[in-house]
């Protein structure tokens, strides 16, 4: 390190948050400062000022106005899942707090209320309510943090019947810019816990999260599998079937391009198949009436049947562990014949593309009506929610991934309805397209009222009510 290096090192305004929470504040240059910054995208080079993670609600207080006090701004994070955003507005000034540590996981069986620490990820959550013979509202992977997924959204296997997991949402503990620790729910600072029910991270760190469990202990579930050949009958099915089917069914369809690695069963290494999977909310009788038409098709392998609903966390197979990847959305109004033409050309038979997935997930039902006493994001409009990518272990690849993946996104133009589902959205995007423009002047209202000096950074910013109209973070 050269000396005019060094000199600006020991100028650094993050030098002040030395020796806080016994040390666990890392700074560039420190030895453990690469190992706590990553994001779980390695694709995503995350460098802030510092990163902190603390062990408590204390210490997350103690950071919080420590940096404020250093004319820094925080920037919450717990497994550091969709960091893209977050890295494209710059992190020169931004404290990281990872809550990685904050993982307590308690169930309230009399009150059916799961409580859990803001650095939870979805897999102990799940087994400690099934334990119970209960469920909660999780997501396709198991390594998701529960804060970063419930806060923005939540679209789950349960969503078309039970809505989304936002809006199970009972309470929040949540430190706010000034550094106090505040319980938000309908009694308590109510607007708080409305806005933070979709506005993400924009209000504070959330330091424990409380949430409905439901009676639901097994699910009809599973996946059924064809060749890429059958990908045109097997789309203009599901795209029919999808919308008009009961609320009970959630399922999605993927377009899916097998590595040709060991890891993959023989069946499918190697191949490009089109995978439906999901779960049906009801008795084995009705559920095969609902699947029904899917299975008219004759699938090569079909899994559905009667499962634990622990086992719903690894349905999709998401990667389990961080890797480094490129992923691109949009929410669909619909997708006609041409809707559909226009995804085979780019997915279908005979097509080489570097995109490993091209998924469409299956909205309406309870995930497409606002729901009573939600949170700023009541529903998400449309029949489907587009998402396509795929694994980047180079450079390269990424770029020609997302240059696809933007093709596709362009291509399927016509038949958006213009708006953003956020936990999908892993590129800088308008966050505002995300909510109805009421709520967004409400939120925009609430950030306002408590992080007036704008300490906190969010992956899809909240402009304050005097930033609106310009580009903010």
């Amino acid at each position: 390190m050269s000396i005019s290096e060094t000199l600006d090192q020991l100028d650094r305004p993050a030098d002040r948050l030395r020796g806080l929470i016994d040390g666990a504040v890392h700074l560039p240059g420190d030895p453990r400062y690469d190992t706590a910054r990553a994001a779980w995208n390695l694709a995503v080079d995350q460098r802030p000022a510092a990163v902190a993670v603390p062990r408590d609600a204390d210490e997350v207080s103690r950071i919080v106005r420590a940096a404020h006090a250093a004319g820094l701004r925080v920037a919450p994070q717990s497994t550091g899942h969709n960091a893209g955003p977050l890295v494209a507005g710059g992190l020169d000034d931004v404290v990281i707090v990872r809550t990685s540590e904050l993982t307590d996981v308690s169930v309230d069986t009399e009150r059916r209320i799961v409580r859990v620490g803001g650095g939870t990820v979805w897999l102990p959550a799940v087994e400690a309510a099934a334990a119970h013979g209960l469920t909660v509202l999780h997501g396709s992977s198991v390594d998701v943090g529960i804060a970063g997924y419930s806060l923005g959204g939540g679209l789950g296997w349960y969503a078309r019947k039970l809505g989304l997991a936002t809006n199970s949402l009972t309470a929040v503990e949540i430190v706010l810019a000034d550094g106090d620790l505040v319980r938000a729910d309908d009694q308590h600072h109510a607007d708080l816990f409305w806005a933070v029910r979709g506005g993400g991270g924009n209000f504070g760190i959330v330091t424990a999260l409380e949430f409905r469990a439901f009676d639901v202990s097994t699910a009809y579930a599973g996946m059924m599998i064809w060749d890429v050949e059958m990908a045109p009958r097997v789309l203009d099915m599901w795209r029919a079937w999808a919308p008009v089917a009961p609320d009970d069914v959630t399922t999605s369809l993927r377009v899916l391009r097998v590595p040709p690695v060991p890891e993959v069963p023989d069946f499918v290494r190697g191949r490009t198949i089109v995978v439906i999977d999901g779960a049906v909310l009801a008795d084995d009788e009705r559920a095969c009436d609902i699947l029904a038409p899917l299975r008219a098709l004759e699938p090569e392998l079909d899994t559905f049947g009667r499962v634990p609903s622990e086992t719903l966390v690894h349905l999709h197979m998401d990667p389990e562990e961080p890797a480094p990847g490129v992923m691109r959305s949009t929410l669909l109004r619909e997708l006609d014949d041409a809707g559909a033409d226009a995804f085979l050309a780019l997915f279908g038979p005979g097509v080489e593309t570097p995109v490993m997935v091209a998924e469409l997930r299956q909205l309406g039902g309870a995930v497409g009506r606002p729901q009573d006493g939600a949170g700023a994001l009541t529903h998400l409009e449309g029949e489907f929610a587009f998402v396509c990518g795929g694994m980047a272990p180079t450079p390269e690849l990424g770029a020609a991934i997302a240059a696809v993946a933007d093709q596709a996104v362009a291509a399927l133009g016509p038949w958006s309805n213009g708006r953003t589902y956020l936990n999908f959205a892993e590129e800088p995007t308008d966050a505002r397209t995300a909510f109805a423009d009421g709520a967004w002047d409400r939120l925009a209202a609430i950030r306002s009222a408590v992080d007036p000096d704008g300490v906190f950074v969010a992956n899809h910013a909240i402009p304050r009510l005097h930033e609106r109209g310009r580009t903010t973070r």
